[in-house]
């Protein structure tokens, strides 16, 4: 019997097996097009953008004087994880992933992610490990927490 941090490491197969073919595959998902797996690079251009938009938001409240002081990066990390929990429960993407083209399914493909999991995952990659802990199926600790995955979504 496989204990149960297995089931969370990258690469490992228990609690569920590896996909055999491409990342998201034993969700349904498709190789590559629309709702397919959102690459890494992807992912992290997303989450810069997100954070800029942060910070010029914060700037702008705050001023320029206010630059370096510790209490700005509490303020740019608290208005980035507002911006994320909420776009993400409420519309399933943030402004980053709008922007890129990609939004936050849940693996069981219900329509809306919901506040309860839109926090969770926000509040893991704020750890920042997670994200980098990967499955084969791409998907970090957050995500594998929240029951959700990012994929890809193509414009008309």
């Amino acid at each position: 019997m496989a204990r149960w941090i297995e089931s969370w490491l990258p690469g490992s197969s228990a609690g569920g097996s590896a996909p055999a073919g491409h990342p998201g595959e034993r969700f349904g998902l498709p190789a590559t097009g629309h709702y397919s797996v959102a690459g890494f690079g992807r992912r992290v251009a997303g989450i810069c953008i997100d954070w800029f938009l942060a910070y010029l938001l914060v700037l702008l409240v705050t001023g320029v004087d206010a630059l370096g002081t510790p209490e700005f990066s509490w303020w740019v990390l608290g208005t980035w994880f507002v911006i994320t929990a909420l776009t993400v429960a409420v519309l399933g993407t943030a402004p980053g992933h709008l922007a890129l083209g990609m939004r936050v399914a849940r693996t069981d493909m219900a329509g809306h992610v919901g506040v309860p999991r839109a926090v969770l995952r926000t509040a893991m990659i704020a750890v920042v490990l997670p994200p980098f802990l990967r499955d084969p199926d791409g998907r970090g600790w957050h995500d594998r927490a929240s029951r959700t995955i990012v994929v890809r979504v193509l414009r008309a």
